[in-house]
């Protein structure tokens, strides 16, 4: 697999977060946004529990609190999707402020903030402490389907391409004295789009030629073999280890 890049949510870091292997990272991930899927929403306190245990994961790995909040805020449309829950879902109404608000959305609402805060919070955390080009290794290492790898990969690496590609055009716009300001401009920008997607599609066939003519026969090499000891998965499963037991006592209480 090709050079890494680095990307805006990786903080760089010599914590043992940061130490464990990529797979390891993202076993412990998922299993933990399973078991906060699982938990009953009636149980409230649970959900401060493992805000508690990302804290002290966090805490680990020295990435500020700051710099995690600032790049949770990818969820402010899922929070603006749960504020008009209470107000939607029929049921048994309350009055609060002089509101009336739906129990059964005030519920709705509560489980969508707090298994989606949780949620994102995990997954942030997860790549302020791990390179891109690790992540993609530790997929592989888990055995996702290779294809989906690469395109994962490829999707990274000229991201950043196309991005640019976008801006000269937007540049190029400017410099002739265009500036979108109403509806009358959208047809300009739609062929903008359309041109974008032609280049982008034509420097895909080339970069496909060129795989190929390197010897490029559906996979990708492996450079870093990246492997995990037992005591590495045993720290890395300490997380949702520590969630699962309080998801069953959620239920059970």
């Amino acid at each position: 697999m090709g050079a890494g890049h680095a990307h805006r949510l990786y903080r760089q870091g010599r914590s043992p977060v940061h130490a464990l292997p990529p797979h390891c990272k993202l076993a412990a991930v998922l299993c933990f946004v399973l078991v906060v899927v699982s938990t009953p929403r009636e149980a409230v306190w649970a959900f401060g529990l493992y805000a508690v245990l990302l804290a002290a994961v966090a805490a680990i790995a020295r990435v500020p609190a700051g710099f995690l909040l600032r790049r949770m805020l990818i969820e402010v449309p899922f929070v603006a999707f749960a504020v008009l829950m209470p107000f939607v879902v029929p049921g048994e109404q309350v009055t609060f402020l002089g509101l009336s608000l739906s129990v059964p959305g005030l519920w709705g609402a509560w489980n969508v903030l707090a298994k989606g805060t949780l949620g994102v919070a995990a997954s942030v955390l997860l790549a302020s402490t791990t390179e891109l080009r690790a992540l993609l290794l530790g997929l592989q290492r888990l055995r996702l389907p290779p294809m989906l790898v690469q395109i994962a990969s490829f999707m990274i690496r000229y991201g950043d391409v196309i991005t640019d590609e976008l801006r000269r055009m937007s540049i190029a716009r400017r410099s002739r004295g265009f500036e979108a300001r109403g509806v009358r401009h959208w047809g300009v920008l739609g062929k903008s789009a359309g041109a974008l997607f032609i280049r982008s599609y034509e420097r895909g066939e080339r970069v496909h030629l060129a795989m190929t003519s390197r010897g490029y026969t559906g996979t990708m090499p492996v450079i870093d073999e990246t492997t995990a000891s037992r005591a590495q998965w045993t720290s890395a499963a300490a997380l949702p280890l520590s969630a699962l037991a309080v998801c069953l006592l959620g239920w059970t209480l």
